[in-house]
């Protein structure tokens, strides 16, 4: 992008004071990277202010003292581009792409066929013409970068040879957006008119958190993104078909908003039941699929969690693993609330996927079954039916068998071809059906493992 501006100390004062002014986007202000950078300006509108009236020994040592600053804060910001590794130009537009307020959430919610309206008919108290203001005054950030800034601070300092720049030899567009949004905003001369740009983000890719992570985890009452998620794909489970097209025929429902159900993965252990759940985000997080994982332990913040979620525009998995309650566990409330239901409607945008491998998941002892004796519960037989039938509130259970000998060799057989391992088949017979005997028996996981350790052989 070509530098529409010139870098002096009056440009940098105009600049400081647009963003000043940002009605809707002020949240970007506050971005650490975006704070730092804002830093290196406004210190050197500083120096260069107190560089004019220099005129006594005094003033020269607050110029002095000023100049220390501004390299320091240069040093700061140079630091943290460093960190993100990206160019500062992609590093704004993802803020601006991402950024959360109140007209993104807005345009996240309006219907993807409705943008003519949300633009024109639509402007919701004039928000739509301060985010065009907002966005245009963002775009002006973009040329204070590299050597431009490094001579700029030079040149506020009295310095011969200008700071390192920030020029990264690898610009780099961030996972979480669309690189031909990005483009499209790198070279559009006027961010004013790339609003539509801005609306179709929001709806594909999402807003704030939303936008940034496709897997979450709830831990210690909040909400955190998870970074680097399981990089399990469909591609690479193999062996229950069927399973996995009655989840994945029930996840696009979710998405096209009809009516889906909660899902009870149970069967043996290894069979790939967890992997299955992560791989859908993989599958379906550009179209706007998220998963929360949930603890057992915190369980009992599930129906917290689904308020929380209720009007996003995102679609939302809660991904409980390896379920089982004792009888008189809270947690078992709390689940059976958000499966059933209470006074206020479940939102259509949440499910739950959970995994076991008990098919009843609340422990039952013998002692539980009614027997008359004093102090009994008279309609024991209840009780003993509500446990029992607890999986039932799951609208679909899918079933994973155990591995036979034609299963887990189907899996091994398919995860050396992916992996693009090369071995006579008949060793691999014997040398796949020799771990399984000698370590975990015969499961999808074996099969990973012992996969895993071909490739780690090969690499020798």
């Amino acid at each position: 992008m070509e530098n529409p501006i010139a870098l002096s100390g009056e440009a940098a004062a105009e600049l400081l004071l647009r963003l000043d002014g940002l009605l809707l986007y002020r949240s970007l202000l506050e971005d650490p990277v975006i704070a730092a950078w804002q830093s290196v300006l406004r210190t050197g509108v500083l120096l260069g202010g107190s560089a004019m009236q220099a005129d006594v020994a005094s003033s020269e040592t607050n110029v002095l003292a000023t100049a220390g600053t501004l390299v320091k804060a240069y040093g700061c910001w140079f630091e943290a581009m460093a960190r993100i590794g990206t160019d500062w130009p992609r590093y704004v537009i993802a803020q601006v792409l991402l950024a959360e307020n109140p007209w993104t959430r807005r345009l996240a919610a309006v219907e993807a066929d409705r943008l003519e309206d949300a633009l024109k008919h639509y402007d919701l108290g004039g928000m739509a013409t301060a985010a065009r203001q907002d966005v245009m005054a963002l775009q002006t950030v973009l040329p204070w970068c590299g050597q431009a800034l490094a001579q700029w601070v030079a040149e506020q300092i009295g310095l011969s040879h200008p700071p390192a720049a920030w020029e990264p030899l690898v610009q780099g567009v961030d996972a979480a957006l669309d690189g031909v949004a990005v483009s499209q905003l790198l070279g559009s001369p006027n961010w004013g008119a790339e609003l539509p740009v801005l609306f179709d983000h929001s709806q594909r890719r999402g807003i704030g958190l939303w936008g940034r992570y496709r897997a979450f985890r709830w831990e210690a009452g909040e909400l955190s993104g998870i970074a680097t998620p399981d990089p399990v794909q469909l591609n690479q489970l193999v062996g229950y078909e069927h399973p996995t097209q009655q989840l994945m025929a029930n996840t696009e429902r979710l998405l096209r908003g009809q009516p889906a159900l909660n899902v009870l993965l149970y069967g043996s252990r290894g069979a790939g039941k967890s992997s299955l759940v992560k791989a859908l985000i993989h599958e379906y997080g550009d179209r706007g699929l998220r998963l929360i994982e949930v603890a057992k332990a915190e369980l009992q913040a599930l129906p917290k969690i689904v308020e929380h979620l209720r009007g996003v525009a995102q679609k939302f998995i809660l991904f409980v693993d390896d379920l089982s309650f004792d009888a008189d566990d809270e947690a078992f409330k709390s689940l059976k609330v958000v499966l059933e239901g209470s006074a206020t409607a479940r939102p259509e945008n949440v499910v739950v996927y959970a995994t076991s491998n008990r098919r009843h998941l609340v422990r039952e002892f013998f002692d539980d079954r009614p027997r008359p004796r004093d102090a009994d519960e008279i309609h024991s037989w209840d009780t003993t039916q509500e446990k029992l039938s607890f999986s039932d509130r799951f609208g679909l259970t899918l079933t994973f068998e155990p591995a036979n000998q034609d299963r887990y060799m189907e899996i091994v057989n398919h995860l050396v071809a992916q992996a693009g391992i090369v071995i006579d088949p008949e060793d691999l017979d014997f040398r796949a059906r020799q771990w399984a005997t000698r370590h975990n028996g015969r499961s999808g996981r074996t099969a990973r493992q012992f996969v895993d350790w071909l490739q780690g052989e090969s690499c020798l």
